[in-house]
Formats: structure tokens, C-alpha cells, sequence
């Protein structure tokens, strides 16, 4: 009877075991925590991350993107080049801790507070094609567009998104001329110069099933997100590239504007008393899948 217990307590294990996590209380279907390819740290997570001063950056074209923030007065720049194969950065701006993520999948560079005891490494698992990290303290697992812990320990817990700016070197640059870069010199052998993402921006195919989907824009338009409690809200840049490059519009019901950089495919949340708002910008199907009830804008 023991070794039948045995049996039974290891095969429930083995379901409820992904890469290596345990998921036997994730809040999100099992059934769609899919490995990505890569397993457990086979993408490589950033710990000690060198910077160069902006002059000293020339593997960077003004085109280049970037995921940039200014914080306590510190302003640093990440280079998509380098997020494509590391996908997170845990760093520090003075005393504070935060990591940098990127998701070459959804198009989303999103930067949070990572509080003083979290550091976060790449699961090789995925969620509506986003990327779960988790974090080395208890191996829960976190999804990124959703913002929170959805399995383990830390189940529930949310993260605390930071104003970012996913935006072109040059742009960055401008606004922020005395930047500090995130060096290509990780201490990895990956060659930065090879995008390996090149083509699939301007494709429909997606690399992994979602959830659900919406066809009223191209899988792979970009769009500025704002998810507050259970609401949210969306911004087409298809949409906005027909405007002026502000859009006055209300979340919650505040006032906000919506700047859109046409030139640097960029764009920001603002109230109307100029405080930036966190937002995200994805690929409309990323977005779309995580909160298909966002109020989508359009041109009026």
C-alpha cells in the first residue's frame, strides 16, 4: 500500500511540476503554462550589470530601442539588443532594487519595483506567450503582463510597475544626453549584434498559442496599456499616428494625455497635472489576451 501511496504522491508531483516549478496552485490553467524551448535559466538573467557613459556606446544606432528610466534622480538606458537574450536585468538605483524585463515575444519592456529581498531569473515557461519569471527566494513563478505572482509561495503578491520609456536610442539620448548604458560587455558570449526577433515584429504568426484573440488590429500592432485595478485600457498607435501627438482622454474617471512620438513609435501617459502614469507598450495580441476588456481607443 506504501509503495502505491509512493507512486501516486510522485506522478501528482510530476503534473504539477513544469521546468522543474511547482504549479499544483497556479492561478492561471496549468494546461497553458507551456515551455518555451530554453529550460530553467537556459536564458540567462543579468545580476551584475556594467553601464558606460552614452558616448562611449557606439554599438548603438539612434534607431537602436531601448527600455530607458529615470529614477532618484539616476538615469540609465537597456538595450533591446541585449534584452532579446537575457530578457532580465536585476539592477540598483541607489538603494532600491528593480528588474528590468523584456518579453521578446509581446513587445514589452516593463520595469518594476523589486522590493529588498527579490531577485528574478528566466523560468523558460511562458503564459499567453509572455514570459513567467520567477524569484530565486521561493521559485514562484510571475507573469509579466499580469503583474503578479501566479503560483507558489508568493502567490497573488503584485508587482509594482515603474514609469519606463520604450522608445530609440536617439529619442532616449536626446531627452537624457547624460544617460549611463547598459555595456554589451555582460561577461555572456551572445552575439548583440544578431537580432533574433528580426522578422518576427512584421509577421501575424505567433510562436505559441494565447488564450483568447481579437482581430480588429494586426496581432503585432503596437499599443500603450494601462491596466488599474480591473480595468483597462488601451491606445493603438494606429489609432494615435492620426492624432497630433497629444490625445486628451480619461482612465478611472481622471483626465489623462497620451503623447505619441511618431518618429520614435513611442508613447506616454500623463494626468493632466504632468505626472506620468506606468504603462506598457505590447503587441495588440499580448495586451488583448491579458485584458480582453480593455477600452480600446479610437479616433474619433
Amino acid at each position: 500500500m506504501l509503495f502505491f501511496a509512493c507512486l501516486l504522491s510522485v506522478d501528482s508531483f510530476a503534473r504539477n511540476t513544469i521546468n522543474g516549478f511547482d504549479v499544483g496552485n497556479a492561478s492561471i490553467p496549468v494546461a497553458e503554462i507551456l515551455p518555451g524551448g530554453p529550460p530553467r535559466d537556459g536564458i540567462p538573467a543579468i545580476d551584475n550589470p556594467v553601464f558606460m557613459d552614452a558616448q562611449k556606446a557606439t554599438f548603438l544606432s539612434d534607431d537602436d530601442r531601448v527600455i530607458g528610466i529615470t529614477r532618484h534622480g539616476i538615469t540609465r538606458a537597456y538595450p533591446i539588443a541585449i534584452l532579446n537574450w537575457h530578457e532580465i536585468v536585476n539592477d540598483r538605483i541607489g538603494q532600491e532594487s528593480i528588474v528590468v524585463t523584456y518579453c521578446p515575444l509581446c513587445g514589452t519592456g516593463m520595469v518594476f519595483a523589486a522590493g529588498s529581498a527579490l531577485s528574478f531569473g528566466v523560468s523558460g515557461l511562458l503564459y499567453n506567450s509572455d514570459v513567467l519569471m520567477y524569484d530565486r527566494q521561493t521559485d514562484s513563478l510571475w507573469s509579466q503582463l499580469k503583474m503578479e505572482a501566479v503560483s507558489g509561495k508568493r502567490l497573488g503578491q503584485e508587482l509594482e510597475l515603474l514609469p519606463a520609456s520604450h522608445t530609440t536610442w536617439g529619442d532616449w539620448l536626446k531627452r537624457h544626453p547624460t544617460t549611463r548604458v547598459l555595456s554589451n560587455q555582460t561577461g555572456f558570449d551572445r552575439d548583440y549584434d544578431r537580432n533574433p526577433y528580426a522578422q518576427y515584429s512584421q509577421s501575424s504568426r505567433l510562436f505559441f498559442p494565447i488564450s483568447s484573440s481579437d482581430v480588429r488590429y494586426h496581432p503585432k500592432e503596437q499599443v500603450i496599456g494601462i491596466s488599474i485595478g480591473d480595468k483597462s485600457w488601451a491606445w493603438p498607435f494606429v489609432e494615435l499616428s492620426q492624432s497630433p501627438g497629444v490625445v486628451s482622454d480619461e482612465i478611472a474617471g481622471q483626465k489623462v494625455e497620451v503623447h505619441y512620438n511618431s518618429a520614435a513609435r513611442t508613447g506616454s501617459v500623463f494626468t493632466d497635472d504632468g505626472e506620468e502614469i506606468p504603462s506598457t507598450i505590447a503587441y495588440w495580441f499580448a495586451w488583448i489576451s491579458f485584458y480582453p476588456e480593455s477600452r480600446v481607443y479610437k479616433v474619433p
